[in-house]
């Protein structure tokens, strides 16, 4: 083969591969490309919508509402309107959320419940025949230190078939010397009741 021919076929080759690197650094990256775990972990979320109202809405958004929940534990995020054309509101898990890669913003479908569990940090049980029973052997396990109690929509069926009390058996450490006193089930501590208040007695 020809000296020159052989030059010029290995530039070739250099320039077409220099081209498709270079065509790759200008195309933007996947919205779950690796790349912005480095770049970006964690991304203003309002620029983040907006940019997605752009790309795949076609800017028909405009009028949702994107916001943080720092309350929210028991699923990733929720979304309500008011029906038609009336406020929608998405609300993203934060605390469900930092716990997660950056791409998990992103995808359409994934599974919380370790992180979920994670939260669940106030355990109680009944000390009720239905602690023997499937599926939760008298377990309840919940975010926030609320006992179970009237307010919970089982309740009368569990005084009816199971009568048992529950007992709480675990929770943060250090909770109780952080001022939040523990709670009896289905009752109010003596200082939210209605109409009273705690205080010292007046000296005589």
């Amino acid at each position: 083969m020809d000296e020159d021919l052989v030059l010029a076929l290995r530039l070739q080759e250099e320039w077409n591969l220099q081209a498709s690197e270079r065509d790759r650094a200008q195309a933007p990256l996947s919205l779950v490309d690796a790349s912005w775990e480095l770049v970006d972990p964690t991304p203003d979320l309002q620029a983040l919508f907006v940019q997605f109202n752009d790309r795949f809405f076609w800017g028909q958004l405009e009028a949702v509402e994107v916001k943080w929940s720092m309350r929210m534990t028991l699923c990733a995020g929720i979304c309500s309107y008011e029906g038609r054309g009336g406020m929608c509101s998405i609300r993203l898990s934060e605390p469900l959320l930092k716990l997660r890669p950056r791409k998990d913003l992103v995808e359409v479908y994934h599974t919380f419940h370790d992180e979920v569990d994670e939260y669940r940090r106030h355990w109680w049980r009944c000390d009720g025949p239905c602690r023997h029973k499937k599926p939760y052997y008298g377990y309840i396990k919940r975010a926030t230190n609320r006992a179970p109690s009237a307010h919970d929509y089982w309740w009368a069926e569990h005084q009816q078939k199971c009568g048992g009390t529950y007992v709480k058996i675990k929770e943060p450490e250090n909770y109780a010397r952080k001022g939040k006193g523990k709670t009896k089930p289905g009752r109010q501590p003596a200082a939210e009741k209605k109409g009273t208040s705690v205080l010292p007695p007046l000296p005589r």
